[in-house]
């Protein structure tokens, strides 16, 4: 990995070995441990910990670190999928505009997709940890306001496309791009078959288009609520 070795989820994996890289870091383990006992009590709270789970403990961990393709997956599990869980499992009390939350919530996504800062992080525990942890407390900011039962509808529809948008222009921008970016995934992607820049490509296709899933699933459960809001004042 041309030097990049001090990574949270190890080592670069080979095809051959990576079922057997489940990540059991104790602190992490108990960490998720107090999550679930704080918000698994709802349906939306248990699913928040288990994507958790699936993004921190499975082989998906250890495969981020090879595939630039894995590590978009693994943000979009964070941001579009354990977030909204999250904000639907732990809803603020008051209501507020949710753009600041989105403005917000689109900077630190942008930024940690800057090359440098992204390189840092893949190779800096601590800086990995900043990393993860802002992307999910700006994310669930964010879906805390446009989920909020006392939200606006059309407000909340129109936010969520533009999180959408955001996510999808990086996405673009990382298809399109003439040459591979991230000096930590300049290697390990050989060994999976895949040139680094075809997978920085198929990461960007990622954000680009399944990414959207989501969105469109909460973007609908709004939208739904708003026109059930609509019904009951006109009848």
């Amino acid at each position: 990995m041309s030097g990049w070795s001090h990574i949270y989820c190890g080592p670069a994996p080979d095809p051959g070995d990576i079922w057997m890289r489940w990540n059991l870091d104790p602190v992490l383990i108990a960490l998720l441990a107090v999550l679930g006992l704080m918000v698994g009590r709802s349906r939306a709270g248990a699913l928040s910990v288990l994507v958790l789970i699936v993004a921190f403990v499975s082989p998906i961990c250890a495969l981020s670190a090879a595939l630039f393709s894995a590590r978009f997956v693994h943000h979009v599990l964070l941001v579009a999928v354990a977030a909204p869980l999250l904000a639907m499992a732990c809803p603020r009390r008051a209501v507020r505009s949710g753009t600041i939350p989105f403005l917000i919530s689109a900077v630190v996504l942008w930024a940690w997709h800057l090359p440098p800062a992204y390189d840092l992080a893949l190779s800096n525990v601590a800086v990995y940890w900043v990393m993860q942890a802002s992307l999910l407390v700006t994310a669930v900011a964010f879906w805390q306001a446009v989920l909020h039962p006392r939200q606006g509808g059309g407000a909340a529809v129109l936010l969520i496309l533009a999180a959408y948008m955001q996510m999808g222009l990086l996405g673009a921008l990382l298809t399109f791009a003439p040459a591979q970016l991230y000096a930590i995934h300049a290697v390990a992607p050989l060994a999976w078959g895949m040139a680094p820049l075809a997978d920085q490509q198929l990461g960007g296709l990622i954000m680009w288009v399944p990414a959207s899933l989501p969105y469109i699933l909460f973007g609908t459960v709004v939208a739904r609520r708003g026109w059930r809001v609509m019904r009951r004042a006109s009848a």
